[in-house]
């Protein structure tokens, strides 16, 4: 669905006279996404390496008389327009940590698939905050804006930083990693959503009575970031949570053997799924594999991007 909606289904009609801050924020993929064992918290820790794409949303904040979210774009039928949205929950969140009122209406600009493991949501996280912080001019440091960000979710932060990082924690806590050279990828996008905590669960239903490892990052894989070489890449490239995800959706199978055969150089679930990753040589490479999903049936819509891309910016 591309439209423009409100919570009650009007059109939006934000002034354009008035202030408003724009910010752009990239999606993610998981090039390694290594998890622990549960803790008795129910989280898992990860070695989560994090990687920016470019396929942005971006967040505009502009003043209001209460707080209130609006999106157009992509499927925005398929995302909650009250306080539910995590961008609404930035918004309350910076707000009260400086004492204001939330007054502020929220756009949001779908480009990034939605309910696809790429952290859409985090994305719009992340936006509404860096937004939010210009448009009251609270002057927050960087500092504060990530710890505001891991308090929302895991992704958040990264969302906020983008280039490439090792998340460890939950995955909110970043290093800083070094890339070497541009990568290109093609994303196929499936039809519904998969639960983040569902897939988890599976996770730990698949792993019970294994001895589940300490999640470290791979040599090999940053290796690979480091030095741009993108069949190394392909090589090191693992997501702990694949086995999960495929497991309540065996059709993403299908989708990954569609675009190894078309040429990728690997492919895997993107974090939680559904949506499926497929790293290529080249943007002409791309493009035949792109199209080569589209006619396999067996996704709903291919997206190519390169990476890295930046973080959070204000336009």
């Amino acid at each position: 669905m591309t439209g423009t909606t409100d919570p009650t289904g009007t059109t939006d009609s934000t002034d354009p006279a008035a202030a408003s801050v724009t910010v752009r924020v990239p999606a993610k993929v998981n090039v390694q996404l290594a998890v622990g064992a549960a803790r008795t918290d129910g989280f898992h820790d990860l070695a989560n390496v994090f990687l920016a794409v470019g396929l942005y949303d971006e967040v505009t904040a502009t003043p209001a008389e209460s707080l209130r979210i609006t999106a157009e774009g992509h499927d925005v039928d398929q995302i909650p327009l009250d306080r539910t949205n995590l961008a609404a929950r930035a918004a309350e969140l910076l707000a009260a940590r400086h004492g204001i009122e939330p007054h502020v209406h929220l756009h949001i600009t779908k480009d990034i698939p939605v309910a696809g493991g790429m952290a859409g949501g985090s994305a719009d996280a992340a936006g509404a905050l860096l937004a939010c912080d210009a448009l009251w001019s609270t002057g927050a440091s960087r500092e504060e804006l990530l710890a505001l960000c891991a308090e929302l979710g895991s992704d958040v932060p990264f969302s906020l930083v983008g280039g490439a990082a090792l998340g460890r924690g939950r995955g909110e806590l970043l290093t800083p990693l070094p890339v070497g050279g541009t990568f290109h990828w093609v994303f196929a996008v499936a039809d519904g959503g998969l639960s983040t905590p569902a897939v988890y669960g599976e996770f730990d239903r698949l792993t019970a009575g294994t001895d589940v490892p300490e999640p470290e990052a791979a040599p090999a894989l940053l290796a690979a970031l480091e030095s741009g070489d993108a069949t190394a890449l392909a090589a090191a490239l693992t997501n702990d949570l694949q086995p999960a995800a495929l497991s309540l959706r065996p059709s993403l199978t299908a989708t990954l053997e569609a675009g190894t055969a078309a040429g990728a150089l690997a492919a895997l679930v993107s974090g939680s799924g559904p949506t499926t990753a497929f790293l290529v040589k080249d943007a002409e490479a791309a493009g035949e594999v792109a199209s080569a999903l589209l006619a396999s049936g067996t996704c709903r819509q291919v997206r190519v991007a390169e990476s890295p891309a930046v973080g959070a910016r204000v336009l």
